[in-house]
């Protein structure tokens, strides 16, 4: 896949971010070649983060986020600054541009920000070809520990260079294979994949989980068969050999559990993209506490892409209503979409993730870090829907788990 048709949770992120006139958008244009953001000498040009996807050989997909200036004043800046830091959740890398006037406050509170969150950064001085950077700032840095590179957008003086020490950044697990399903079967097994057809999902297509998962069976040299559950008896039946795996969407996973034999592996996609996006022992532990709902309680639904709502919505709908029927309890819900994530999740006694599949790993664990560093629980929507079902210890099984 190209960088332009890599789903967007799959890709690097690598944000830029600076204070107004630092060179951000010019560095951004440098980086990919083309022109991506407006460069102007007028504080403020940029308001909104620009991303911009792009091929980063020989590490694969990425996307440059140019952001606005993290010392914007005007009236909408405080709103600009925050969209920036939001950028930050997401980020694997980060790139401190610093311009002509050396290092200033702003730049150390960012460059605190980003440490306290722990994602790899370097600070860029840029426009070296007007001014060359302060010796006191480099011997700040050096004290520091942090890692600095000049370069210059106008010229490409060290672009090639900044794009070596990005890759280097990189964290470990996102230059690796991310795998699935594919430690669950070996080349030459059957998989079974039960995807009902999802009404939500665009005309004509899979849900991105499900194509994910059925490509990763071909990639690995197993044998995917594609069934709705009303079907899977019959497959079943036919079948000579027994699957080594079977993966069922979450809303069916009751009769499908119903039909699969005890001694054949079962799971669900959403459970495998837990583990792949994040941490699935946090999910199971979160999950836990579905018990111990008190009435009263508030729960947090936050789904990460931006959807129409229909009837039988899994997160506006029908979790919701698995877990009033399964606690026996008045619950409030709240929910947030997108790139929105609650400041003061404190008011939650659990959030309710989505599967994750639109946003990258390092933005799913920074909200896996934050509900645990403030004590609320974090579960995925695969890992609860389970839990009502009574199927946990089951789904959970093949990974190991139980």
């Amino acid at each position: 896949m190209s960088a332009e048709t890599t789903p967007r949770g799959l890709r690097a992120i690598i944000s830029i971010v600076g204070r107004c006139n630092a060179g951000k958008s010019s560095l951004i244009n440098a980086l990919c070649g083309q022109q991506v953001a407006i460069v102007s000498s007028q504080l403020g040009t940029t308001t909104d983060a620009v991303a911009k996807p792009y091929e980063l050989l020989p590490l694969g997909p990425v996307t440059f986020y140019d952001t606005a200036g993290i010392d914007d004043e005007s009236n909408l800046g405080e709103q600009r600054i925050k969209a920036s830091k939001n950028v930050l959740a997401k980020s694997d890398v980060t790139l401190v541009v610093v311009g002509k006037e050396g290092l200033q406050s702003a730049d150390y509170d960012i460059i605190t920000q980003i440490q306290k969150m722990r994602i790899p950064f370097v600070v860029v001085f840029n426009k070296t070809d007007i001014c060359l950077p302060k010796d006191e700032d480099k011997f700040w840095l050096k004290n520091q520990g942090y890692s600095y590179v000049e370069v210059s957008a106008e010229t490409g003086a060290n672009i090639t260079e900044l794009k070596n020490i990005i890759i280097n950044m990189v964290p470990k697990e996102l230059k690796q294979e991310q795998l699935l399903a594919g430690d669950l079967f070996k080349r030459g097994d059957i998989v079974v994949l039960v995807t009902p057809i999802d009404y939500s999902a665009p005309k004509g297509r899979l849900i991105l989980p499900q194509v994910q998962v059925l490509r990763e069976v071909l990639d690995k040299g197993a044998k995917g068969i594609v069934v709705q559950e009303d079907e899977l008896v019959s497959l079943l039946n036919d079948l000579k050999t027994v699957p080594a795996l079977i993966i069922a969407d979450s809303k069916v996973i009751r009769g499908v559990a119903q039909i699969v034999p005890a001694d054949v592996p079962l799971t669900t996609f959403s459970v495998l993209f837990a583990r792949n996006k994040g941490d699935i022992k946090v999910m199971f532990e979160g999950a836990l506490v579905i018990d111990k709902l008190q009435d009263g309680d508030k729960i947090l639904i936050a789904e990460a892409c931006s959807h129409h709502v229909q009837d039988d919505d899994i997160g506006r709908v029908k979790i919701p209503n698995m877990l009033k029927k399964y606690t026996g309890k008045s619950l409030e819900f709240d929910f947030c979409q997108g790139t929105d994530f609650p400041d003061d999740i404190e008011q939650y006694a659990l959030v309710v993730h989505c599967g994750a599949c639109m946003i990258n790993r390092a933005e799913m664990l920074h909200r896996l870090k934050e509900c645990t560093r403030r004590g609320v629980k974090i579960s995925n929507y695969g890992t609860v829907i389970s839990k009502t079902q009574g199927l946990l210890d089951r789904v959970l099984e093949p990974l190991g788990l139980t």
